[in-house]
């Protein structure tokens, strides 16, 4: 709607998952070495936590693009909100295997054990990648995954448990000390701090076309102090700012739009000081 005015191929701020437009910053950059090596040395469990908006989901697409050779077979659970029986026959079902007659959880266990026998004898690493993982039910949810790591030869673990999730997933995970001693990687995302938050907004417009420069320094700066440096929240900030820019024909994002914008949306300044006393104390 509005890329022929600000001189764009496509819209650069969509909150979706699209590999093409990941700004790998200093810590995305390190979660995704992360989860490489657990999953190249077939650790075993390894948690990914953020802050709603922090970039996990989008993250878990460039690792996806990542393992698409022929060495790894992925089963994704995007819905993990499930029974136990359930997430091993959605697992299965990933995999690329029909669940049809797998009625009891001793079937669907000895079914999934000959899939990951069968993928390492074929040379193909396994990995299961949850995410939004704090969803599953506590208790016998959780208990399902640790047990699905006693899938292992005498030297190796025949599966790689990648949990992705908000923060109360790593509490979850502490309260359960089978589960957490398991975990070989973990790594936690933030926001990013003011000067990657500008360099983000030039990486997404970059991608999409931009060569032009479209917010004013002083934009930037807002941008930081509505969004908290949160991915997501400088997307929304950035798209409808793009938008109202187009409409007024403006030859800038100022200052002055991004606040007007971040009022509209409901946002409000974010208390840094505050932040980091909160952060630290906790």
């Amino acid at each position: 709607m509005y890329e022929r005015y600000w001189n764009l191929k496509e819209k650069p701020f969509e909150n979706t998952p699209d590999p093409r437009f990941i700004y790998l910053s200093p810590q995305h950059e390190e979660a995704l070495s992360r989860l490489i090596y657990a999953i190249r040395e077939q650790k075993g469990a390894v948690l990914l936590t953020g802050e709603y908006g922090s970039g996990k989901t989008l993250l878990s697409r460039v690792l996806l693009d990542e393992l698409s050779g022929d060495h790894y077979k992925v089963a994704f659970v995007l819905n993990p909100k499930l029974s136990p029986e359930d997430l091993l026959k959605e697992i299965i079902y990933q995999f690329g295997l029909d669940v049809a007659g797998l009625s009891s959880k001793t079937d669907l266990l000895h079914k999934l054990n000959a899939i990951l026998l069968a993928n390492k004898q074929a040379g193909k690493n396994s990995v299961v990648l949850i995410d939004e993982a704090q969803a599953i039910p506590e208790g016998s949810g959780f208990e399902e995954l640790r047990l699905l790591l006693n899938f292992q030869l005498n030297d190796r673990f025949l599966l790689t448990l990648i949990l992705m999730g908000q923060p109360e997933l790593k509490q979850k995970i502490n309260a359960l000390p089978q589960l957490r001693q398991r975990i070989s990687v973990a790594y936690h995302l933030t926001a990013l701090p003011k000067k990657e938050t500008k360099l983000y907004v030039k990486h997404r417009l970059g991608v999409a076309g931009c060569n032009i420069e479209v917010f004013s320094n002083s934009a930037f700066g807002e941008i930081y102090r509505f969004s908290g440096g949160i991915p997501r929240r400088i997307n929304n900030l950035c798209d409808i700012a793009l938008l109202v820019g187009s409409s007024k024909r403006l030859y800038k994002i100022t200052k002055r739009t991004i606040k007007d914008v971040a009022m509209d949306l409901g946002e409000v300044p974010i208390d840094f000081e505050q932040k980091v006393q909160v952060e630290s104390n906790g």
